[in-house]
């Protein structure tokens, strides 16, 4: 038997109605259509196929373990959440491809708006040991935070990942998809963007 024809025979076999379904072996398409339909075991299927490829996204972005393990397990909770929203006009990998990148921009942005001096216990002391200061402090990153959210999502994006995160514009053009030029152009956008809205 020629290998072509085995391997139909046992394609065959693996959706065949009366025999036990296996998962791992269908595509992303029937795994999305199964889970759309209230397959639980076929949305199990597609977040453990794309667990490993969502965290390597992540970690490439974000760089920081904790962060990108955060922003992972957020992807995977989004993509149970939102599978019924993709329409199947692109790849699945790359719907959840923007998924992942939003998630982290997300991450990105809060943490930059909670961002703080880090000091050294029993070592150093709050400057000038003002909480007003530090309360003036903390106020100016949740005004930052919100002024970051009221860009554009692709302006934000850019300045979240390179400021906060020290991200390259090659490696932001790379996580999602614009040219490294339109990357720099949307960090000097948003940057602008961010002053103007913080001195007004």
């Amino acid at each position: 038997m020629q290998p072509s024809a085995r391997r139909s025979r046992r394609i065959v076999r693996d959706l065949r109605p009366d025999g036990p379904l296996v998962y791992d072996r269908l595509s992303d398409p029937i795994l999305v259509r199964r889970a759309k339909d209230g397959d639980r075991l076929a949305l199990e299927a597609l977040c453990a196929r794309h667990a490993e490829r969502v965290h390597r996204i992540a970690l490439h972005i974000l760089r920081d373990p904790d962060d990108a393990n955060d922003a992972a397990q957020e992807s995977l909770v989004k993509l149970v959440q939102r599978v019924g929203q993709f329409r199947g006009q692109s790849q699945f990998s790359t719907w959840l491809h923007r998924l992942v990148v939003n998630t982290c921009k997300d991450v990105a942005q809060a943490k930059w708006s909670r961002r703080t001096e880090p000091l050294l216990e029993d070592t150093r002391v709050a400057r000038d040991g003002d909480p007003q200061r530090a309360l003036a402090e903390s106020e100016s990153r949740r005004e930052l935070g919100r002024c970051l959210a009221e860009l554009p999502e692709a302006q934000a994006t850019v300045v979240a990942l390179k400021d906060a995160f020290d991200v390259s514009f090659e490696e932001i053009a790379e996580a999602t998809g614009m040219p490294v030029g339109t990357a720099k152009c949307y960090a000097h956008r948003g940057r602008n963007g961010l002053r103007e809205k913080l001195s007004a």
